[in-house]
């Protein structure tokens, strides 16, 4: 069965719980804070923090204000394009649904970077030996039966994981039960294929104004992943075919060197 995780806005009062549970469980660096080395919430996802909770005030049409906190990370999609695009194989997806980073494979091309509609992969510029960086919905801790860090310490329940075509179900079930409390949408449900991560929400996602953030509203139901694989499905012959040219090319260089020796000793 594939894991994921559902994440209701509504019950989240910005704790940042699941923020330092991140930080402790991947050792990452933090500050005096626990959030980063300059002691504040970061701005961005970046190499040291896997996960950070955002903050929107939204109008209501009521003329109310609604307060919102959402939880940001990889969204592990059904269908990673940073997984297709990858020539080394160094991002996997496991059977669980956790998009996987193995450090011993990456070359450090960065075109996971490029190709992630959702901006996650995060690369350590300021290393010397560079690795891409990323939430691996806590594949260590999936494979020893526990469930992700951030869900663990949870304090509100606004992280429930469990088994994916669950937790859709119970989206929908609390979108039905109380349709004055949520958006009509299940985000990641179908987005880009369809993610590991899905969202309840008291106003949409274009009204939350995410798309800074890496939350983009125009993505479509099509998998990101099915794009990168057409490239990427080219890339073995364009590497023969120049492979082999650049061994044509120096046999015949060496051939028409020998033939030029070989005159200059005639003369």
């Amino acid at each position: 069965m594939i894991k994921a995780m559902l994440i209701d806005t509504t019950r989240c009062v910005g704790c940042r719980g699941c923020q330092v549970a991140c930080k402790a469980w991947n050792d990452l660096k933090a500050g005096k804070s626990g959030f980063s080395e300059s002691g504040t919430n970061p701005r961005h996802l970046d190499a040291n923090t896997f996960t950070r909770v955002l903050f929107r005030e939204v109008s209501t049409p009521d003329g109310g204000v609604k307060w919102s906190f959402v939880k940001r990370q990889c969204m592990q999609c059904l269908e990673p394009a940073c997984a297709t695009a990858c020539p080394v194989g160094a991002l996997v997806r496991t059977a669980a649904g956790a998009v996987d980073y193995r450090k011993d494979r990456c070359i450090g091309c960065r075109y996971c970077l490029m190709a992630c509609p959702f901006q996650a992969p995060k690369y350590e510029w300021s290393s010397t030996v560079p690795f891409v960086r990323k939430c691996n919905f806590c594949a260590d801790r999936q494979a020893a039966g526990k469930q992700p860090a951030c869900a663990a310490t949870c304090p509100t329940g606004a992280l429930l994981f469990g088994d994916r075509d669950e937790l859709v179900a119970e989206a929908h079930r609390r979108i039905d039960s109380a349709p004055e409390r949520y958006a009509p949408e299940v985000y990641g449900e179908r987005t880009a294929g369809g993610t590991g991560m899905l969202y309840l929400t008291a106003v949409s996602f274009e009204q939350l104004g995410l798309a800074d953030q890496g939350f983009r509203t125009d993505l479509g139901d099509a998998p990101y992943g099915r794009a990168g694989q057409r490239w990427m499905s080219g890339v073995p012959w364009v590497a023969a075919t120049v492979g082999g040219l650049s061994v044509a090319l120096y046999y015949m260089n060496r051939r028409r060197a020998e033939v030029q020796k070989q005159e200059g000793k005639e003369e």
